[in-house]
């Protein structure tokens, strides 16, 4: 009937939503810090130790920073994805257990891939996980590949500040109208919108320290030969 009212069953606050992507992560990054604190001094070996770690320790300090905030932004946002497995679990167990099927965890596990597929980009970069086509890069000598590195970067960058430019724009616009996801779940989408940003200043730094090291390695090489 028109004038019945739908039992949704639980509805997840928004603001829960928000607090649990931020403080959730850094939870488990502290829970993975301490186990491998406590395997070193069981047994002086920490998880991976004999495999070289992708980030390249770097004598500038700035450079650092950099790879530090890419390494630990993508492993911020990695956690993400046992929150997208809770809540489908947790909507299974509604839908067809108790025949509540919910309004909030499809929409909530789409924006939550969504930013962390933003934000990720950095700690991708970092580790060279970006799709590359590399039939003609592959012929070239070391340091040819550095220089072309060097030379492409020039459309990285221009492509990060279009990104960044038109991401401020849109979250403002957001933000200016309080806007709302379309669903019936309706939580707020200029947080959402304001990652389209923040992922867009992470890839730039990430950039900025690889460009720095192409250069580096280029000079190197060039005074080797």
């Amino acid at each position: 009937m028109s004038g019945e009212q739908i039992d949704f069953g639980f509805v997840l606050p928004h603001w829960f939503y928000w607090s649990w992507l931020g403080i959730m992560p850094i939870f488990m990054i502290a829970i993975c810090y301490y186990l491998e604190k406590k395997q070193f001094e069981r047994d002086g070996t920490l998880p991976n130790s004999s495999e070289q770690s992708a980030v390249e320790v770097s004598s500038n300090p700035v450079i650092r920073v950099m790879d530090w905030i890419s390494e630990h932004t993508g492993q911020f946002v990695a956690f993400w994805t046992i929150t997208a497995v809770v809540f489908y679990a947790f909507e299974v167990i509604a839908r067809y257990i108790f025949n509540k099927p919910t309004i909030w965890v499809h929409e909530s596990s789409f924006l939550l891939f969504g930013m962390q597929y933003l934000l990720a980009g950095a700690y991708a970069y970092l580790h060279g996980s970006h799709v590359a086509v590399d039939i003609i890069y592959n012929k070239f000598p070391k340091r040819g590949q550095y220089g072309l590195d060097i030379f492409s970067s020039i459309f990285s960058f221009i492509f990060f500040l279009v990104l960044m430019g038109t991401s401020y724009g849109f979250m403002m616009d957001s933000i200016g109208m309080r806007e709302r996801t379309m669903e019936t779940w309706q939580i707020h989408y200029y947080p959402v919108k304001a990652m389209m940003l923040v992922g867009g200043v992470l890839i730039t730094l990430a950039a900025i320290s690889k460009l720095y090291k192409d250069i580096k390695r280029f000079n190197q090489l060039g005074r080797s030969a």
